[in-house]
């Protein structure tokens, strides 16, 4: 039988302060990529995604993003392209 695969991001809260509604969305979906605090989040919202997403049986991606919180990975610099070449000729 085909399937699809439905995916949203979350975990995009920063401590006490609440984005978004993970908890709400997480029964509708199969699968989330969780903030991984460069663009949102933190590292007690990232345990907590994760949380949620295995009591809903969710599978658990990566969301990156740029490192840029206060633009929330939206506004351009050079520097994140020299990270990103650096991260490339790294792995190379």
């Amino acid at each position: 039988m085909p399937s699809i695969d439905l995916n949203c991001d979350l975990g995009e809260s920063f401590g006490a302060y609440t984005i978004g509604m993970d908890a709400e969305i997480l029964p509708y979906v199969t699968s989330a990529n969780i903030a991984c605090g460069f663009h949102a989040g933190d590292p007690s919202v990232m345990q907590k995604s994760v949380l949620l997403c295995k009591k809903y049986g969710v599978q658990v991606g990566a969301h990156p993003g740029l490192p840029d919180l206060q633009g929330f990975g939206r506004r351009r610099d050079n520097s994140f392209s020299i990270l990103i070449v650096g991260r490339k000729q790294d792995g190379e």
